[in-house]
């Protein structure tokens, strides 16, 4: 289930955040937005989840206009991670990994062997299983993120939208769940916002690039993250060294 975004424009304040975008994201693959603080990095990620109605332009999803879509289906579809979420106080790691199942919960009816099964395999996939009795406020920061990432994927959504998914992960973690994710992607479609531009041209292979608010460059990861489109994003200039074997490339700031 692809995205198709046409003319997007999100306005925010009387202010611009998103101007005229208009591309297409695999529904297979890891797709990276990258660009400066500010850009629009997660409103865009929003408008994709249907969380914001666009001021203009639409967002297709397996050709279906998400912000039009009811709230379980648009869930059922796309499981999103924002980037900081609160939690209720007292919630246990699987009670919240648990509430993943919620948009394909019967009304009324309790969880069912698949359900558990997915919480299960959720808790497993992001190290959790020891975990699950305690509670999610109690967690150090890196746990409690892994906590969230593993309600997005007991959703079991085609579709997963990630805002930032390595923040307060220590780099063992970082590499775990990156290492997943790619595994997930071969089957369905994840986005996610990275500041780490070495990190997405090792693991992207589609790439979105936004400067105030407007769509800068989208295409094959190693033809994005290349000195050119680099600057036309960022403003300063880059060096970009590929990696022996890979062939994936080293970026870093001109400078440092």
């Amino acid at each position: 289930m692809p995205f198709h975004i046409q003319n997007l424009t999100q306005i925010i304040g009387g202010k611009a955040i998103l101007q005229d975008i208009s591309c297409q994201i695999p529904d297979r693959g890891i797709t990276g937005i990258i660009g400066a603080n500010g850009c629009g990095k997660t409103t865009l990620l929003r408008c994709m989840a249907g969380l914001l109605r666009p001021a203009a332009g639409r967002v297709l999803h397996g050709g279906q206009d998400v912000a039009r879509l009811p709230p379980r289906l648009r869930a059922q579809a796309i499981a999103m991670l924002p980037q900081s979420a609160v939690v209720p106080q007292g919630l246990t790691v699987r009670q919240l990994v648990a509430r993943g199942r919620t948009p394909w919960l019967r009304p009324f009816q309790p969880m069912s062997r698949a359900d558990h099964a997915a919480v299960a395999r959720a808790l497993q996939d992001t190290g959790l299983t020891d975990l699950a009795q305690h509670p999610v406020d109690r967690l150090s920061g890196g746990q409690r993120q892994r906590a969230w990432i593993g309600l997005v994927l007991a959703q079991a959504s085609p579709t997963l939208l990630l805002d930032e998914p390595l923040n307060f992960l220590d780099l063992p973690h970082q590499a775990g769940l990156l290492q997943l994710l790619r595994g997930l992607s071969e089957t369905r479609g994840v986005v996610m916002i990275l500041h780490d531009l070495t990190i997405a041209a090792r693991v992207c292979d589609h790439v979105l690039a936004l400067r105030g608010g407007a769509l800068v460059a989208s295409g094959p990861a190693g033809q994005v993250l290349a000195e050119g489109p680099l600057r036309a994003t960022f403003g300063i200039g880059f060096d970009c060294v590929s990696l022996p074997g890979s062939g994936r490339p080293v970026v870093l700031p001109q400078g440092l």
